[in-house]
């Protein structure tokens, strides 16, 4: 009689796949003399539905006797606080960066927001959840805070009908706005390695410090190592309007002067074509309207008056149609305004004098000067 043996196969249950960690979000709040703005551009970050793992306020070169770095602990932000560092907002970014990235993985994410904005509650989630393929950065869209009069009025009409071409394109964005954006750590470290290596023009670091606009030139770096910029209607900011004209001018001053010079540098490439075309397309803009003033003024001077048209009137009419429509959702006032086109006319006139002033002084080669707005 053989001996029989009986195999009993025991079911194991595999052991279950760990889920990847989820990438960690450190926010830098860059802040020069904020002490009374700082402390709701942080609560708007412990309100987020995906709050930061570490909210660092970066006050830099302050004159206030500590004022914005005691604002910032008492509202809950670790502070870094500088002294002695040169390249204003830009050099503060590169400092503070180099000393939080050495414990960050590849995959983990920067949110660098201004000390006088703030975002949506949904932003930094939607912002993060934006980060899929070759996005390498996700930029705001931002809005007007209210007040400022009329002028902050036509402020807040602009910036709702930039919010309406970024809709138009997909969400693509033009600018990583300085009000907020979230970077991935590895396309930080690339663009400090391009500048080092020379392939991309601006010195040794993260932010250039030879440009006015250092957002709108590292969304140029970016994009020209390859990777995708998006700004998703759901990542909303609110930031400040400017209230007088002369903080107003200085402000486009530095913004258009910044993207030339930033143009310049970066010569014609398949990314900046884009860019030089809408600059281009600005001053032929700006001529047109020039021409149509002075035709007619020259018309009235002459005759008393202004021979209607059926063909510039109906132009006319689409150009207002226009105008209502990409500030529709921005409120009544706001069509009003756009309907009424006047007051518009005069803004667009104000925004041509900045291009041609800061096409001259490029031209011209004077001396870039900031101004605090």
């Amino acid at each position: 009689m053989s001996d029989t043996t009986t195999l009993q196969l025991r079911s194991v249950a595999p052991a279950p796949i760990a889920a990847p960690a989820r990438p960690r979000i450190i926010a830098l709040i860059p802040a020069r003399n904020e002490h009374d703005r700082i402390a709701a551009a942080i609560a708007g970050l412990q309100a987020q539905t995906r709050v930061p793992d570490e909210i660092i306020a970066v006050t830099n070169n302050c004159t206030d006797h500590g004022a914005t770095r005691e604002a910032a602990r008492d509202a809950g932000a670790w502070v870094l606080d500088l002294h002695g560092i040169e390249g204003k907002k830009a050099g503060a970014l590169n400092h503070a960066l180099d000393d939080v990235l050495p414990g960050l993985d590849e995959q983990d994410l920067i949110l660098i927001q201004d000390a006088d904005t703030v975002l949506d509650p949904g932003f930094v989630e939607h912002a993060a959840g934006g980060m899929r393929r070759r996005v390498g950065a996700v930029g705001g869209v931002f809005y007007g805070e209210p007040g400022g009069g009329l002028l902050g009025q036509l402020q807040r009409m602009e910036y709702q009908r930039y919010a309406w071409e970024i809709a138009k394109r997909g969400g693509r964005a033009t600018v990583l706005t300085g009000t907020a954006s979230l970077f991935r750590v590895r396309v930080l470290r690339e663009v400090k390695a391009a500048r080092i290596g020379g392939r991309l023009p601006g010195g040794t670091s993260y932010y250039t410090l030879a440009s006015l606009t250092e957002d709108d030139e590292i969304t140029k770096a970016v994009k020209t190592l390859g990777y995708r910029t998006m700004s998703p209607a759901a990542c909303r900011v609110t930031t400040e309007v400017m209230v007088s004209l002369p903080k107003l001018w200085n402000q486009r001053m530095r913004w258009q002067r910044g993207a030339l010079e930033n143009l310049r540098s970066y010569g014609l490439t398949r990314v900046t074509a884009r860019y030089f075309g809408q600059q281009i397309m600005m001053g032929l803009g700006a001529v047109a309207f020039a021409l149509f003033l002075w035709l007619t003024a020259w018309q009235l001077i002459l005759f008393g008056a202004v021979s209607p048209s059926p063909l510039w009137t109906a132009v006319g009419s689409i150009f207002v149609v226009e105008k209502v429509v990409s500030v529709w959702a921005a409120g009544w006032r706001s069509r009003l305004l756009a309907a009424v086109l006047v007051l518009e006319l005069a803004y667009d006139l104000f925004q041509h004098a900045v291009y041609f002033r800061a096409l001259i002084d490029l031209a011209l080669r004077r001396e870039e000067r900031w101004a605090t707005t």
